[in-house]
């Protein structure tokens, strides 16, 4: 399926000779040894032993601290561990994270979010029982830096079970599988798909979501089986407010998304997404504003207008560009206030 696309890079079947197991955890880490300790326990608490399940540390080659001692301490010779050359990015980090697996079934784990007990004897039920079935992701605890519980992620269906075929809409419009450490895929599905897609950046896994469930089954598992770190370090976080990552969003949809889903749902797809990539740059424009940084906020708020104008999108902006005026008269009076009184 992934000969002609020039932009998804290969992953070549596994060779016969190998004895593969069921399970291949696939660990990518940068500069992050303090959360994969807790993450790498998690793992080899429920550890099948090495003919079930393959255990990878990749590292983006950390500049900050030592991964590898940390594999050495808690894995004991039983976790691989792989240090790139050089930093070639997240995205080729995973490519490197799919080139080495030799597992069935792919777990690409972030080094700073774990598992809770039970997600690999759960999450490979759905695989044994449905044959058909390409990929399956689970609900998710919210932690922050010191594992204290924040939240749930949210119900894509009240019982764990295969995915209805309508939810490709919603999926393509909201990326309602927050991180890779939530999903579980099968190895072929990969293979004949291809690896992320080197247009849509860091909105990559998004895309890959997407494009599984243009062409797989899926299994949403209702039980939390997973922790997803939110702390002010993490990719998510730091991208969240970022043009580049507001506007890979809306090209991931506009230019790829149209290739492979219905014509009948472009349209509205494209209106529903525009707008979600608007209230992004607003929520941008906002955080700057409110850090004093204003130009660049309100040039936040013009990308925000240009991606749509909805009168949704109009009163948030209009709300905004009132504070930015509220902001600007307080600072010039402060400003005058203090001319005063050291004359």
């Amino acid at each position: 399926m992934n000969d002609l696309n020039p932009y998804r890079p290969s992953i070549l079947p596994v060779s016969e000779e190998v004895k593969r197991p069921l399970w291949s955890v696939m660990i990518p880490t940068y500069n992050c040894a303090e959360y994969l300790r807790y993450t790498l326990a998690t793992v080899l608490a429920q550890d099948p032993g090495i003919d079930k399940m393959q255990i990878v540390v990749v590292d983006n080659n950390s500049t900050e601290d030592d991964p590898a001692a940390v594999v050495e301490e808690l894995g004991a010779g039983r976790v691989e561990f792989y240090r790139q050359p050089s930093n070639v990015g997240i995205m080729n980090n995973f490519q490197t994270c799919f080139e080495l697996s030799k597992g069935k079934l792919i777990h690409l784990l972030c080094s700073d979010d774990c598992v809770r007990e039970g997600f690999y004897e759960k999450m490979a039920r759905p695989f044994e029982e449905h044959p058909e079935v390409g990929a399956a992701f689970c609900r998710s605890v919210l932690i922050d830096k010191h594992n204290q519980w924040q939240g749930l992620s949210n119900f894509e269906m009240p019982n764990s079970g295969i995915l209805p075929k309508t939810w490709l809409h919603r999926i393509a419009e909201l990326c309602c599988i927050s991180v890779p450490s939530l999903a579980v895929v099968r190895r072929e599905v990969y293979e004949n798909l291809g690896g992320f897609d080197r247009r849509c950046g860091i909105s990559a896994d998004w895309e890959m979501w997407v494009r599984i469930f243009a062409h797989y089954p899926m299994w949403f598992e209702a039980e939390p089986l997973a922790l997803w770190r939110v702390h002010l370090e993490s990719a998510n976080n730091v991208n969240a407010k970022s043009n580049i990552f507001i506007q890979e969003n809306y090209n991931t949809v506009e230019t790829i998304f149209k290739s492979y889903l219905p014509e009948e749902t472009n349209t509205k797809l494209a209106r529903t997404v525009k707008q979600n990539c608007a209230f992004l740059a607003l929520q941008s424009a906002d955080y700057l504003i409110r850090k004093g940084k204003i130009p660049e906020g309100l040039l936040q708020i013009k990308r925000a207008l240009e991606y749509s104008k909805s009168p949704k999108v109009v009163r948030a902006a209009s709300r905004i560009i009132l504070l930015n005026r509220t902001i600007s008269v307080i600072q010039k009076m402060v400003k005058f206030g203090v001319t005063r009184k050291s004359v």
